[in-house]
């Protein structure tokens, strides 16, 4: 079974997402052979490339129901693990640190790919790291085992730009909207931070090759985030 997970490092509910599903296939019998892929998306594309405080961004631009929408997204966060600090977080743009994960992708095992983008988000939303500086994306990397030395030659000389844009297009292309979004075997595409016990079941239907139901919940698109 292949599984891609479409999601932006940016996106408070595709970190709850990622570990609900992650809980679901470690408790999945046929856990070996579920390959599991992570495909970029940018909730803003237009954001800045220079930092500044995430709630000062957004609160300027949509008001206070912001801050009340993520102080509910991080109550639900906190209870799957996760310690998310809004107050700290850093508003910046994602496509350097996407262009990372394809790195990653292309030169290691999924196992590689899959903890860069636990560090990356968990920089962006608990430590109020800057993902789209170079020597923190480098650090990043090399804590994931990739050799820090061709990340930043290659980060540096625009290595991934064409093939994440591409990516990108690739998403619109097949209706992705809001992120999380996880399709299964390139067919069935299940959207939003799901309960861990669904994930579990559309992992057991699609293995079953049977069409598993599951409503939207807890999602992001267009710089909105929904519970």
């Amino acid at each position: 079974m292949k599984v891609e997970i479409f999601s932006d490092i940016a996106c408070p509910w595709c970190f709850v997402g990622q570990v609900r599903f992650e809980r679901a296939l470690e408790e999945f019998p046929g856990k070996d052979d579920v390959e599991v892929s992570y495909r970029p998306y940018q909730l803003n594309p237009a954001m800045p490339y220079e930092p500044q405080p995430l709630l000062d961004y957004y609160l300027a631009r949509g008001g206070a129901a912001f801050r009340d929408d993520h102080a509910r997204i991080s109550d639900v966060a906190k209870a799957e693990g996760l310690d998310f600090d809004m107050e700290r977080a850093l508003a910046v743009n994602t496509f350097s640190a996407h262009r990372l994960m394809w790195l990653a992708e292309r030169d290691h095992a999924s196992g590689v790919q899959h903890a860069v983008k636990h560090a990356l988000m968990r920089t962006y939303l608990t430590d109020g790291g800057n993902v789209a500086d170079l020597d923190t994306l480098v650090t990043l990397a090399h804590q994931a085992g990739m050799d820090p030395d061709r990340v930043r030659a290659d980060l540096a000389s625009g290595a991934g730009t064409a093939e994440v844009k591409a990516a990108m297009r690739h998403a619109d292309q097949i209706g992705i909207r809001a992120v999380p979004t996880f399709v299964f075997n390139g067919r069935l595409a299940v959207r939003g931070a799901q309960d861990t016990a669904i994930f579990r079941q559309v992992l057991e239907d699609v293995a079953a090759q049977s069409t598993p139901s599951a409503s939207d919940t807890g999602a992001c698109a267009a710089d909105t985030c929904s519970t």
